[in-house]
């Protein structure tokens, strides 16, 4: 493998006032927990691998199945011993190319001077097969149950540092939630990326569109979805999926550029390689960055920069509070909100816009984003990453090159200076639009998330009667039955929640809504539940916290109340909402005895226990009690 990209030798560009005051405020409500993280993974390291300790049967166990010559290494410590964690399977198409990796990254740690070995596997659904069916109930849940596998992983302790194989929704998230727990070791994600362009995303939307309208067949809808998502790797809209790679990279977990280059290719094996190698040179520690001192404050900050820049999935409004919760490091949504504010769209990729991930690639890419945002002071410069300190690396993306032994290697270089499709990508100067797209919601209803990057601003604002529904299934048939034509309204779908019935996406409304307000219609969404990386045109207020199970004020709309979803000032809000606060709670959460099926009634445990959506949404203690309450907002970070 050729040496990681160079580190920036210039002086850094001063960081944007309100980049800088939300990074101070984070660090200060962290500082207990991050320090007692700290502390915990430092003490982990100076201990070292278990395997030099272990009684002959355990060690005699750990490498059983090894070939003698490593057996032989695994028996001291004179090679690093690199774990292997994989979402391999053969039934999605962004995991099946990772068939091939361990025999792959194996061959490479040991050119490397290490050795490595399985050391477990992960889970990995598709919301995509999964929506609209009762397994969706699972997937947020199956983030946590990742994360737990990626632990079981690595319990066995026979190792000084990972290598982890994911792409998709909860994958990501799971995998550095769980490797967080061994934050002492160097880790790196090691990405599979996108199928290649086919169908053009709004070719398939408009398909999809007609489908609902009955004016496609089913036939044409298979037609047109088979053509989109065709091949091996990663879907190649900008959803979650997309987006864990784009913030794996900016975070300094995968190697410079080598989030989006399509399976099969050359380039794709070399970078494999690549970063088999770079992780066996910090677990020897050539430039380690132990993985829970690489993901700090800034990482984190630096992580909701770039999904606000590029319009990224809002799945992420719960994810980076997660894996920031892992590493002691207490984020909010209202961090979020205020380096929106700052934070200019410079992304136009679907549903935000035609261009799908590899024309976003093409047009300057990750280089191109990361180079704009630090040049305007918006990223934080003095990180670590598995390519070495300063984030100035990811301005460089990979060429292959032959490595003197006929392999072919990859060395770095400058990348794009300027952008090559200013439709696709845009310069911080010259932005899409000011601000990121992304808001938080308050008012009597509670807390929600809106995304409006991809909503026009004529939209942006909706006063109109509640429709209310318990399920997405009622609304659906509603719209069947031509009950909503001809009429504003603002569809209320609560009891979607985590402790509900464990937040599925609600994707498969987004089509008929776009229907009505392609008619004229004024229509909004107001849900507990989650629309994700595919939330589209319509306003939708997502993530409602307190949710409708546990007495959440949205559990107490009625047919007819005026609901605003104001998606410009960020006002969540119902008229009169004295009185329908004072009301008791209609309708009702699914009971026990609706789990059953799918899998669903092994989750009980997880319905009991997980936070609400702004804590994380996840069913692992959390950390003590923030600063403030939930419900209240901070002060916004002021320039």
């Amino acid at each position: 493998m050729s040496t990681p990209p160079s580190s920036f030798s210039g002086t850094p560009t001063a960081l944007h006032p309100v980049v800088a005051a939300v990074t101070e405020r984070v660090v200060e409500r962290s500082a207990a927990h991050r320090a007692a993280y700290l502390d915990k993974i430092r003490a982990m390291a100076e201990t070292g691998p278990a395997r030099t300790r272990l009684a002959c049967a355990n060690l005699a166990h750990g490498f059983a199945s090894a070939e003698p010559v490593d057996k032989e290494a695994l028996r001291g410590t004179v090679k690093p011993n690199l774990a292997i964690v994989t979402s391999y399977n053969d039934m999605l198409s962004a995991h099946q190319p990772f068939v091939d990796y361990p025999p792959q990254l194996k061959k490479a740690v040991i050119r490397a001077g290490g050795i490595a070995q399985v050391a477990g596997g992960v889970p990995a659904m598709c919301d995509g097969v999964t929506q609209g069916r009762a397994g969706m109930q699972l997937s947020l849940y199956s983030r946590d149950v990742i994360a737990m596998s990626t632990a079981i992983a690595l319990s066995h302790d026979m190792f000084d540092g990972s290598m982890l194989l994911g792409v998709c929704d909860k994958i990501v998230p799971g995998l550095v939630i769980g490797a967080l727990s061994f934050g002492h070791l160097p880790t790196i994600l090691v990405p599979a990326g996108p199928m290649e362009s086919g169908l053009p995303n709004k070719e398939k939307a408009r398909v999809r569109q007609r489908f609902a309208e009955g004016k496609a067949t089913r036939e044409e809808l298979l037609e047109a979805e088979a053509a989109s998502y065709h091949s091996v790797g990663t879907c190649t809209f900008y959803g979650t999926a997309n987006s864990n790679q784009l913030l794996m990279e900016v975070m300094g977990l995968h190697l410079p550029g080598s989030s989006f280059v399509n399976p099969g290719t050359p380039m794709r094996a070399a970078l494999t390689d690549a970063a088999a190698a770079r992780v066996t040179e910090m677990a020897r520690g050539v430039q380690s960055a132990p993985m829970g001192e690489l993901v700090d404050e800034r990482t984190m900050v630096n992580a909701c920069v770039a999904l606000l820049a590029s319009g990224g999935s809002t799945n992420h409004t719960m994810h980076l509070v997660a894996m920031a919760r892992a590493a002691g490091i207490e984020l909010t949504w209202q961090d979020l909100s205020d380096l929106s504010a700052v934070v200019p769209s410079l992304c136009r990729i679907y549903p935000n816009g035609s261009a799908d991930v590899n024309h976003f690639q093409a047009a300057g890419g990750i280089a191109f984003l990361v180079r704009t945002l630090l040049d305007a002071g918006l990223l934080h410069e003095d990180v670590l990453t598995v390519a070495g300190p300063g984030l100035r690396r990811y301005t460089q993306e990979p060429r292959l090159v032959e490595d003197g032994s006929g392999r072919t290697g990859v060395e770095w270089v400058e990348g794009p200076t300027a952008t090559l499709d200013p439709e696709v990508l845009r310069p911080a100067d010259d932005p899409f639009a000011p601000d990121g797209g992304l808001r938080v919601l308050t008012g009597p209803l509670g807390r929600a998330v809106i995304k409006t990057s991809a909503v026009t601003p004529e939209h942006r604002v909706v006063t109109a009667p509640a429709v209310v529904f318990d399920d997405q299934a009622d609304f659906l048939a509603a719209f069947s039955a031509h009950e909503l034509d001809g009429r504003d309204f603002v569809a209320v779908i609560r009891y979607q929640g985590p402790a509900a019935n464990g937040m599925p996406e609600l994707h498969k409304l987004t089509p008929a809504l776009g229907v009505l307000q392609d008619r004229g219609q004024k229509v909004a969404i107001v849900t507990d539940g989650r629309m994700s990386g595919a939330s589209g045109k319509v306003p939708a207020a997502i993530h409602v916290t307190p949710e409708a199970a546990l007495g959440g004020a949205i559990a107490k709309i009625v047919d007819g109340d005026l609901v605003t979803v104001d998606g410009t000032t960020g006002v969540l809000t119902v008229e009169d909402a004295e009185t329908v606060l004072a009301r008791p709670a209609t309708g009702a959460a699914p009971t026990a005895a609706e789990f059953v099926g799918t899998g669903r009634e092994l989750f009980a445990a997880f319905r009991a226990t997980v936070g609400p959506a702004d804590e994380g949404a996840g069913v692992f203690p959390a950390v003590p009690a923030l600063h403030h309450s939930p419900q209240q907002s901070e002060a916004p970070a002021h320039v």
